[in-house]
């Protein structure tokens, strides 16, 4: 199983698309069945190491989006007209 997917120790963590990607597929397998008890649970471990990755990335960008969004209101607090920009 650890041959046919990107070790998440290591340096470079996957994108949260690649990350994605790979999770949508360890379900795919787990669903279609036909698996060892030990490739589904080492399935299931890759699985939920995927999922904190995704959420690791998805809390990241709400963080950058919260700033943003704080600071366009900073910026158009002076402003009279209802401008979006």
């Amino acid at each position: 199983m650890a041959d046919d997917t990107a070790d998440i120790t290591s340096d470079k963590a996957p994108s949260y698309e690649q990350a994605r990607e790979e999770l949508t597929e360890v379900v795919r397998r787990l669903e279609t069945g036909g698996l060892t008890l030990e490739q589904s649970i080492e399935l299931w471990e890759r699985g939920e190491k995927l999922a904190a990755i995704c959420e690791e990335w998805l809390q990241g960008a709400r963080v950058k989006l919260a700033a943003a969004m704080a600071r366009r209101a900073d910026a158009g607090a002076g402003r009279d007209d209802d401008a979006p920009f």
